[in-house]
């Protein structure tokens, strides 16, 4: 997979789930109440990129054959978002249900608006385009105090949901711009710089009530497909699960899941399955990982960081590049580190992540444009940042990312950019 495939897929991201939300209108009709909140920014961004190496999969730009340097003005690591749910209890139950509405403010050209139509890409924006829309959110819940609640529908994962949720870059926009996510909706934050992005995913799940400050979620998925494999069938759901823990300023979380993952033999490099496999026939392998980590908040000064390691998981998205050409798994691990202080209207903050995929024997012995074992091994970054509330509900952003990605040959690109903008809640 190409730099831009990687980093297009993995700009499939995060909603205004986690902004600060001061809502904006909320309507009682009969028995309901709805509720409408949201968000619209805009980042200028700037990138500057390097013209050599080529590593499969890695997240530091690479310049195209015109310039090492790209412009853009587009959303952060949020699209703008425009939510409506809506709450009653009967029957001694709470119900509730809420649609996400995720518009980018980058022309759309074609496709999905996060996962562009890589053929036109070249082309850059032209007379008579328009922005996307992302629909992450269509879910119900039920439940109460005493025994819990289920949500159902398509909603925001469990597994690595909370260090996405508390990086800093979430409000700005992290690793940006470069020829890997420009014109998808949004930048990368520290998607594949730190953590696996979450995803958007249908799922079924339970929450326990509130046991002490501590919280478990359970829940069973719609599978996600390897990327680039044809799907074989769709047997096998996935699990995920989640354990939180509220102690005043102390946040810990746990998470985890499990998925089987299966590649038709046909599309295997051959030598994959045994000679004289009947059509249809596969191999498999189970999808495991788990993350780990906390905040605490100091009086204004804030220390987080996550922690995760996973088999046939892959880097940057669920599943991607997470097998070889002969169905053999790899392995993935990475962390995120921050640290923030907020001191009246301003907050400041660094971060650093790092994302490693082990690859195979196999790997290390491709040839890819002219260089054995090009799959990216490492992907790192480090942000600083500016937050400032000029008003309750705007927020001025600037941010400096300097990233570096590593194959398996050890040849290494490196790319930064800075960006500055607005983000407006409701």
């Amino acid at each position: 997979m190409n730099n831009q495939r990687t980093g297009l897929l993995a700009a499939t991201v995060l909603a205004a789930l986690a902004a600060p939300s001061a809502r904006a209108i909320d309507v009682t009709a009969g028995a309901w109440t709805l509720s409408f909140d949201g968000n619209v920014n805009a980042n200028y961004i700037y990138s500057d990129c390097e013209d050599h190496n080529d590593i499969a999969g890695g997240l530091a730009c690479v310049s195209d054959t015109t310039s090492d340097e790209s412009s853009s003005v587009s959303n952060g690591l949020l699209p703008a978002a425009l939510t409506v749910s809506g709450a009653t209890t009967q029957e001694g139950q709470n119900l509730g249900f809420t649609f996400g509405l995720y518009p980018g403010i980058s022309t759309n050209d074609g496709g999905s608006p996060n996962l562009q139509d890589i053929a036109n890409t070249d082309l850059g924006h032209t007379a008579l385009g328009t922005a996307g829309l992302d629909v992450r959110q269509v879910f119900l819940t039920v439940g109460n105090s005493s025994w819990g609640t289920i949500m159902a529908g398509r909603n925001i994962g469990l597994f690595q949901a909370d260090a996405i949720l508390n990086d800093m870059t979430l409000l700005g926009v992290g690793a940006g711009n470069g020829n890997y996510a420009s014109p998808a909706n949004t930048s990368l934050g520290s998607i594949g710089l730190g953590y696996i992005y979450t995803d958007w995913l249908s799922q079924i799940n339970y929450t326990t009530p509130d046991m002490g400050g501590a919280k478990v979620t359970v829940g069973i998925f719609d599978p996600l497909n390897t990327l680039g494999e044809v799907p074989v069938n769709h047997s096998t759901p996935g699990f995920q699960a989640k354990v939180a823990y509220t102690a005043g300023p102390l946040y810990l979380s746990a998470s985890g899941l499990y998925q089987q993952q299966r590649s038709l033999c046909s599309d295997l490099a051959a030598g994959a399955c045994v000679a004289g496999y009947t059509p249809g026939s596969y191999v498999s392998y189970g999808s495991t990982a788990f993350d780990l980590g906390g905040k605490y908040d100091i009086g204004g000064l804030e220390f987080m960081g996550w922690y995760y390691r996973g088999k046939g998981v892959g880097t940057t998205g669920l599943f991607v590049d997470s097998n070889d050409a002969m169905g053999s798994s790899r392995d993935s691990d990475g962390y995120i580190a921050q640290v923030t202080y907020k001191m009246g209207n301003t907050k400041v903050g660094v971060n650093y992540g790092d994302s490693n995929l082990e690859g195979t024997a196999l790997d290390r012995s491709t040839v890819c444009g002219g260089v054995t074992g090009c799959l990216v091994k490492r992907n790192d970054k480090w942000s600083l940042g500016l937050y400032q509330n000029v008003t309750d509900n705007l927020l001025f952003v600037a941010e400096f990312s300097k990233l570096e990605s590593l194959n398996d040959a050890d040849q290494e690109n490196s790319s930064w950019n800075l960006n500055a903008g607005l983000f407006l809640k409701f």
